[in-house]
């Protein structure tokens, strides 16, 4: 089958769904039940629909030894108040996801963290069910939680050795110790999170704002014992989530709880507050790195050893470990990775998760070397630059990082550097650059998707995938169209319901890898049954032409070298009175990787230091990436400035502050947890090194989410160095730490 022409993939396209957006028509799950417009437009209304508030526990660890509702039960519109005292009994958990042990609510009386949900109100009203919530009086029998990464016990570590680095250290001609803590943040996504629940008899119809719809049906039919295909999840608009939004949290169950018993459409959403509390975040982390090198700074040997917190009831971790492994050229390393239980709700995925965190690490380590032996940090990257993964002996698929340095120099003008800190000012502002390397893994798992063909000449794909802000819409109605043979306008992607073909969750950067070679397989597949169905057909233009010989371009099949000789496929299912070809399309990674596979970035920061109040402003930022084939480049700097700004918020002003003595969080709130906002947004720009990835997907493609957060954080707190000579280990970097 020849290959078809391109058109729509790699075009700058705008959103599909952008106008659905900025007029207020997209369903999200927060805006479900409201009124429609005079117009008739807006999310549905739901018949009969109540409200449902959780009620959170006030301390942060004990047992609840008394709850009184009677006040709240006696509020006009109050349907009822659910705790764990008349609560139903769940049966044992037999779900999939999230594994381990989980958080069943109102099971029992215990309290594992401040804000644990311990009730539930459900009224007519949304203003009666906080009104009521507010009312329900609880005592406890507390305890003192702990809540503080130093001095915790432990987990049993996870550990990676080769060579002996202890010894190699010791015996490197440049030694440096350091320490780097990072503090936990949280996602604080533009939409809350929200879930409409209803039960029609045993079957269980969820629309709640989630990054994995499969995976969320999943979790909801082990919670309540049900068959998995009793229980579907909608969710068609995600405003935001950086990986909050993988799995199914008590709120959900909590929502699906109240409707089983009320019998009726319940919606829940949580407040900002409780966003701090129930929702997951990416942990604290305490990274202490050895680091051996020669007089021309080649790595000798590494040692990592790294804490993170977790929950008391269910593990969490994350890939902090891989960077120190395999992004440099290193004979000796060891590493432990250790998760320290407190009593805080669990950790969950935040972007570019783990890598994220590494690379903050290693990334301002191998600055502190750059700096200690006069070495140009690109250099010094340079001469430590891997011929193959070291960690697996496996070649690189793509390891195009030597490019983005040369691009990434060249393109933010890193001539201009003064290497020696503190030595550029402009005004009373002290001047600095830095640049910082990143890493994050191919991902790609099984998907599948179903392409159907109408008589009108339009395509309709389905699968089960969502689309958090990347234009998951947009993108695989491009690769859709393109393998189709038919302009954008003539294809409709359909994603975000349980029930349609399985795909991966919507996070580890696996989306278009996965799902979109799913929805090319099947695509393909169609394209070619309609050519063949052309090629037999004796009534056909096209009959007795080798299908190798034909493609399509605008709904029209023809033969290659003769546009003239065709038909479209409306005029050929008209003829074969075929209402519609339908295939599925499918995607399966192989069982064993042949290739080290990863994204890399180098992302270049300025920075500007107050010298006298030690304020912080980033001034202008590059990133270049080798993330394979880009499917849409407007889309991709839509991935790639935006995280910039939250690699801003990473490195500057992001910081979940908890008071310990009761595991309170004190800023939980966008007026006191701070974000970057406009002004502190300055010249961002992103570039792309052009290169295909065909050990990766059949697409070609990497996934480019993640890996553009990966090293903006090191890279401005390299700046800051560069600009005031102070060497700030701890984020976020504070005006206090610079004075």
């Amino acid at each position: 089958m020849s290959r078809q022409p391109q058109s729509a993939v790699g075009a700058p396209l705008s959103r599909v769904d952008g106008r659905l957006k900025v007029t207020g028509r997209a369903e999200y799950a927060a805006d479900l039940g409201q009124a429609r417009t005079a117009a008739g437009e807006g999310t549905p209304v739901i018949d009969g629909l109540v409200h449902a508030v959780i009620v959170d526990s006030g301390i942060g660890l004990g047992r609840i030894t008394d709850i009184d509702t009677r006040a709240a039960e006696a509020q006009p519109g109050v349907l009822t108040v659910i705790t764990h005292r008349n609560a139903p009994r769940l049966p044992p958990y037999d779900g999939v996801w999230p594994p381990g042990r989980r958080l069943r609510v109102f099971q029992d009386d215990r309290v594992r963290f401040f804000g644990q949900p311990v009730a539930v109100v459900v009224a007519t009203t949304l203003e009666a069910a906080q009104h009521a919530a507010s009312l329900v009086e609880l005592s406890y029998d507390a305890e003192k939680p702990s809540t503080e990464l130093t001095g915790a016990d432990g987990d049993e570590p996870r550990t990676y050795a080769r060579g002996d680095a202890d010894s190699a250290v010791e015996a490197a001609a440049v030694q440096l110790q350091m320490t780097y803590r990072m503090a936990r943040n949280h996602h604080n996504a533009m939409e809350p999170h929200a879930v409409v629940a209803h039960w029609d008899g045993d079957r269980l119809t969820v629309r709640e704002k989630s990054q994995g719809v499969r995976g969320a049906a999943a979790s909801l039919a082990g919670e309540f014992g049900i068959p998995r295909e009793n229980v579907r999840v909608i969710s068609l608009f995600v405003g935001g989530a950086f990986g909050n939004s993988t799995r199914t949290w008590p709120h959900s169950v909590a929502a699906a709880l109240a409707a089983r018993e009320v019998q009726r459409p319940v919606k829940l959403v949580l407040s900002r507050r409780q966003l701090f509390f129930g929702v997951g975040f990416r942990p604290t982390y305490e990274y202490r790195l050895r680091l051996g090198a020669d007089r021309r700074g080649r790595l000798v040997a590494t040692v990592h050893d790294v804490s993170a917190e977790t929950s008391q009831y269910q593990t969490h971790s994350e890939p902090v470990l891989i960077p120190g492994q395999m992004l440099y050229s290193t004979p000796n390393v060891r590493q432990t990775y250790r998760t320290v239980p407190l009593d805080v709700s669990t950790p969950t995925s935040m972007r570019g998760p783990g890598y994220g965190s590494g690379a903050y690490a290693i990334e301002s380590a191998m600055d502190e070397l750059a700096h200690e032996l006069g070495i140009d940090p690109i250099e010094l990257r340079l001469r430590n630059e891997p011929s193959a993964d070291e960690s697996t002996g496996q070649p690189f698929s793509t390891r195009r990082l030597r490019e983005c340095y040369d691009i990434g120099a060249r393109e933010f003008g890193w001539h201009r550097r003064d290497p020696k800190p503190r030595s550029v000012r402009d005004g009373d502002r002290l001047i600095g650059m830095g640049m910082a390397a990143g890493v994050y893994d191919t991902a790609r798992a099984a998907a599948q998707a179903s392409v159907r063909l109408d008589a009108d000449g339009r395509a309709v794909i389905e699968s089960a995938t969502s689309d958090m802000g990347p234009g998951t819409y947009t993108s695989m109605a491009q690769v859709a169209a393109d393998a189709l043979g038919l302009s954008m306008r003539q294809v409709t992607f359909r994603l975000g319901d349980s029930h349609m073909p399985p795909a991966p969750v919507h996070a580890s950067s696996q989306t278009m890898a996965s799902v979109g070679s799913a929805v090319q397989d099947g695509c393909d597949k169609l394209r070619q049954e309609a050519v063949k169905l052309a090629v037999e057909d004796a009534r056909s233009p096209l009959h007795g032409v080798d299908t190798g010989d034909v493609v399509v371009r605008a709904g029209r099949l023809h033969v290659k070298d003769d546009p003239t000789r065709g038909e479209t496929y409306r005029q050929l299912l008209a003829r074969l009175n075929r209402p519609r070809l339908e295939a599925l399309g499918s995607y399966t990674p192989g069982e064993q990787r042949r290739h080290s596979m990863y994204a890399y970035a180098a992302t270049f920061a300025e920075v500007a230091v107050d010298a006298r109040l030690g304020a912080v402003r980033v001034r202008r930022m590059l990133g270049v990436y080798d993330a394979g084939r880009i499917i849409n480049p407007k889309l991709a700097d839509s991935q790639a400035l935006g995280a910039m700004v939250g690699g801003i918020g990473q490195a500057l002003l992001e910081h979940t502050v908890t008071d310990h003595r009761d595991g309170r969080i004190v800023n939980a709130g966008l007026a006191d947890y701070l974000v970057p906002v406009n002004a502190d947004v300055p010249d961002l720009k992103a570039v792309y090194v052009d290169g295909r990835d065909d050990e990766a997907d059949p697409i070609g493609v990497k996934g480019l989410g993640e890996i553009v957060i990966v090293g903006v954080a090191p890279a401005i707190a390299n700046a800051v160095f560069n600009a005031t000579g102070r060497r700030v280990r701890d984020l976020p970097i504070t005006a206090e730490a610079l004075l």
